[in-house]
């Protein structure tokens, strides 16, 4: 929205700056941040009273977790609020990809919202069916998949690039859209498994986001895409502002859901969150890249896997208990030394995944 104002520059020079992905990128950052601080507090006392027992705690999990009964879950609508509020803001309403991404964003939202919703009113962990909201998933990633293939230019838009390798590329043809669906679901329900400990899911987001961000910038900018020799997505710029404003969403997000949190984000978010990181993926073309800079979150969804085909099969666990954060919890480590490990684990993999933009 603030965008436009630069179209005015001739009569205030001021409004210039906005046409400046960078600046509005810092400035939905911080917008974000304010509207979590600001209306953060409300929200929990609202949750608070309306969920009375809060988020149920899995019976089966690890024991220490009980001290959490209570806490009010569907924080992720902190997130949401502020993200969307700042997104539609400061980015540039024109570019195609920003509705893609925000409303890839705002449905898996909707469905981790109605799967909290149920779990809170039938003091439950079953919440929403898994075929149903799977289905739900795969329709909406679907969409963007396609959309995402038909607004770029063919047969960029439906290729797949590798890292490392700056003319490699494979077209995908029609099988992209389903290749999309595993991406962007893959994604979120990557991030939501790892949802389980206070701040261990928002800030490898957040590291994850702010990667993204600067490969969508980089990305969308035809100079430094040729001088990096990475390949260039017209219009993707514009998703760097919603890495932003997710960054500064989830910065003050933590302050409320560092240990002790005060609430857990539940499904509203992480799935919301996890399907953003995969639709800006496809997006720019770094749906690879996302596996290395979203490693840790891979290592969640594998390890889940890992048990249940090992249990199915054999009858034996290859895990104490997954995901595998749950693991380390049983052999030990606290909780803090969980996270902070797992926090150190995403930056090294960000690092290792921005630096396939440069060795090639």
């Amino acid at each position: 929205m603030l965008y436009f104002l630069s179209q005015t520059a001739e009569v205030l020079p001021v409004f210039n700056l906005f046409r400046y992905i960078t600046v509005r990128t810092g400035g939905a950052m911080m917008t974000a941040m304010l509207l979590v601080f600001l209306f953060g507090p409300l929200i929990i006392n609202w949750l608070r009273s309306r969920q009375g027992k809060g988020q149920p705690i899995r019976s089966d999990g690890p024991m220490t977790h009980m001290v959490k009964q209570g806490t009010p879950t569907m924080g992720g609508l902190i997130i949401l609020l502020a993200l969307i509020s700042s997104a539609l803001l400061w980015a540039n309403l024109s570019s195609p990809y920003v509705w893609i991404v925000l409303l890839v964003t705002i449905a898996f939202g909707a469905i981790g919202f109605y799967d909290d919703y149920l779990k809170v009113t039938q003091a439950s962990h079953k919440g929403f069916s898994g075929k149903a909201r799977l289905t739900l998933e795969v329709i909406i990633a679907g969409l963007a998949g396609y959309a995402v293939m038909t607004i770029g230019e063919q047969p960029f838009s439906s290729s797949l690039t590798f890292p490392f390798f700056k003319d490699l590329i494979w077209n995908l043809g029609w099988f992209f859209i389903p290749f999309s669906i595993c991406v962007i679901v893959g994604a979120g329900n990557a991030v939501n498994l790892t949802d389980g400990l206070d701040g261990l899911a928002i800030v490898p987001v957040m590291i994850a986001s702010g990667s993204f961000g600067i490969i969508a910038y980089l990305s969308g900018n035809s100079l430094f895409a040729d001088y990096l020799q990475i390949h260039h997505v017209f219009g993707s710029g514009e998703l760097a502002v919603l890495c932003g404003a997710l960054i500064g969403a989830g910065l003050g997000f933590l302050w409320f859901n560092a240990p002790p949190a005060a609430i857990f984000m539940g499904d509203t978010g992480s799935l919301a969150m996890g399907g953003m990181l995969g639709a800006i993926a496809v997006s720019t073309k770094h749906e690879i890249v996302l596996a290395i800079i979203g490693g840790l979150f891979v290592l969640e969804a594998m390890s889940v896997i890992i048990q249940v085909a090992s249990f199915k099969l054999t009858g034996k666990r290859v895990f104490r208990m997954a995901p595998i954060h749950h693991h380390f919890e049983q052999l030990g480590w606290t909780e803090p030394q969980v996270v902070i490990r797992f926090w150190i684990i995403a930056v090294v993999l960000a690092l290792i995944g921005l630096s396939t933009l440069k060795l090639r």
